[in-house]
This record gives structure tokens, sequence and C-alpha cells, in this order.
């Protein structure tokens, strides 16, 4: 009999704790470090398939690499130059927005005033307050860092892809090696599964943020709400953050559109289209074209959303949901780990089958029997 099973359960749990405290220790103090490269990771699976076709046209390994790095930065800079012409208009209708939220807040000042007595002065003050306060976390150390990371992360994640795409026979095999060698066959097994959720799940992400950012756009042209692209993109991107994003994304535009058409009838309209889309991406996009090998329970979900945005911001929320599908996936194939892993899963005992929380039929009748003698 090994070692591991002579282990009392308590030690093997301690084990598995601590394990996860440092794990979460080195997220939170290397996020700078490990976000961009774990989104380089995400995209290098990606881009896989495509360089492995370019492979077996004959073309050397870096022409190959290059193409397919290339013709992501192309697919990228498309939907960029689409934003930025939405943008510019949005711009130049600015003074116009800006007259019709001061019109608003105007508005909004004289109610307070009439409803609960408070004069113009005090709110002004506490406006003041409000706007003091953001100008200091704006003019904080941590302000630059804000700004200037994401112009790092995108320089450092092309490079991090072309370097993970030459170097992942390099990698893939100092794993191998790094576990002894009658666990070899369950490493590969486990790296091919990874593998796999991975390009199932950002390739589903592909496909359902463009038929999200479609019907978005549809409704939004339907109700004549200006700038109705651009809102339906944007709000596809920040779908891209679970739960989370949707939401964001429906208060971003109900403002927008307020500030340039303030009829109850057409917020109304713009909550009901996302709220529409929500639910056909919830019930038809996620289940049939995001949803992977591994399947996740909708609690588990959200809280390793909150966490990822805890620990690394907007980038962590986005990387919480494969991060826990590749834990999953290890869970289920470590014996000492498969508890973890059916605390990630959506299935209960019920729906596998088990009789963990049953009674035994004989064991039922009988305990009846004894209460009626």
């Amino acid at each position: 009999m090994n070692s591991e099973s002579t282990r009392p359960h308590y030690h093997q749990f301690s084990h598995s704790l601590l394990a996860l405290a440092i794990l979460t220790a080195g997220i939170y103090l290397g996020q700078d470090i490990l976000v961009p490269l774990a989104m380089a990771g995400l995209v290098a699976v990606l881009l896989r398939p495509v360089e492995n076709r370019l492979l077996r046209l004959g073309m050397h390994k870096v022409i190959a690499i290059s193409l397919a790095l290339l013709l992501a930065i192309i697919v990228v800079a498309g939907i960029m130059v689409t934003l930025s012409m939405q943008l510019s208009d949005f711009a130049d209708d600015l003074p116009k927005i800006r007259q019709n939220l001061t019109d608003f807040f105007s508005d909004a000042k004289r109610w307070v005033r009439r409803e609960y007595n408070v004069s113009y002065r005090q709110q002004e003050k506490y406006l003041q307050k409000a706007q003091a306060q953001t100008l200091d976390s704006l003019q904080s150390p941590n302000t630059l860092g804000f700004i200037t990371g994401p112009l790092g992360t995108l320089t450092l994640i092309p490079i991090y892809v072309f370097l993970l795409l030459y170097y992942r026979s390099m990698l893939l095999h100092f794993v191998v090696v790094l576990f002894a060698e009658k666990h070899t066959e369950r490493v590969r097994e486990i790296l091919s599964e990874i593998k796999s959720v991975i390009q199932s799940y950002m390739v589903g992400l592909l496909i359902e943020t463009g038929c999200v950012a479609a019907l978005n756009s549809i409704g939004l042209l339907l109700l004549g709400v200006q700038y109705a692209i651009l809102l339906g993109i944007m709000a596809a991107i920040l779908n891209l953050v679970p739960y989370i994003g949707g939401l964001v994304a429906t208060v971003l535009t109900v403002i927008i559109t307020f500030s340039n058409n303030p009829q109850p009838s057409v917020i109304i309209g713009v909550i009901g289209v996302f709220l529409l889309v929500q639910f056909i991406d919830n019930n038809v996009f996620v289940p049939f074209i995001v949803a992977s090998k591994v399947r996740m329970n909708a609690l588990v979900s959200i809280v390793g959303v909150l966490i990822g945005g805890t620990l690394a911001g907007v980038a962590g929320m986005f990387l919480s949901i494969p991060s826990i599908a590749i834990l999953k996936v290890i869970f289920d194939r470590v014996d000492n780990l498969r508890p973890w892993g059916v605390l990630l899963g959506d299935q209960t005992p019920d729906e596998t089958g088990s009789s963990l929380f049953r009674l035994p039929r004989r064991r039922r009748k009988a305990k009846v029997t004894v209460n009626e003698s």
C-alpha cells in the first residue's frame, strides 16, 4: 500500500488548501506577468489549427506562425477600425449629448430639492466632494499602471503568442517529463483534453460574440437608436466577461440612449432587446456553441468570475472560466483531487444516479416497521 492511501483525509485536504492558497497568492502578486502570458496562451491554442494547416502546405515553421499571427492581428485591426469609425461619429455628437445630460441633471437637482429639501448649494458640495475623490484616485500612482498596463499587454501578447507556438513541443515535453514515467500516458491525456477544451471554448466564444453583436445591432437599429452598431459590438465585447459584462453593457447602452433620445418607450425597448438577447445567449448560444467537454455549475462560475476580478481585474474575470475548465480537467483525472472536480461540475447526485443521500429501500421499510410497532 502506498503512502498516499495511508495518509488521513484531513492531511490531504490541508495540502490541497495550501496549494490553492499558494496559487492564489502567486496570481495576485504576479498578475502583471501571468495575465498577458495566459491571454497569449489562449490565443496560441486558438491559432494552433491555422499554423498546423500552413505547415501541411509545406511552409517553414517561422513563416507559418508569422502568417497565423498576422491573420489574427488583421481581424482585430478590422474590428478596431469599425469601432473607431463609429466612435468618430459619436465624438461629433458629444456637445449634444453633454447638453442633454446637463438638462437631465438640472431636472434631477430640482426634483431632489423639491422632494428631499436639499438646497442647490448642498448638492453642489456633494458633487464637488465626489469629483475631488475621483480626481485623487485618477492622480494616484496606480492609475499610471492602469493606463499603461493594457498598452504593455497589447505589446507583449503577440510576442508571447509567437514564442509559445514556436516552443510548443519543448514546453509540452517539459510538462510530460516533469512527472514520473508511469504517469506519462495520463499526463498526455490531460494535455490533449485541455487543448480540446480551450480550442472549443475559444472558437465557440468568438462565434457567440459575433451572434450577440449581430442581434444587439439589429435590435437597436429597429428601435432607431443612434450608434446602434457601435453599442451592439461594445455590448458583445463586454459580454465576454461572464454574467457581469452583460449587466454593464445594458446600463451603458441605456445611459447613452437616454442622452440622445430620452423617450421612455425607447429606453424600455433597449432593455427589452438586451434581455431577449441575453435569454437567447444563455439558452441557445452558450449550451450549443460555447459548451465544451467540461461543464461547470453556475455558482462556481460566478464565484470564479468575482475572484478573478479581485485578483487580476477585468482580464482575470475573462480568464476565470477557461482557468476553471482547465482545473476541472486536471481534478477529474487525479484521484486525490476528484472531489474538487465534483464541486466544479454541474451534475448532481440525482442526475448521476447516485444514492448518496438516499436510504436503501429495505432499511427505510424496516425503519417504518419499527416505528409502527
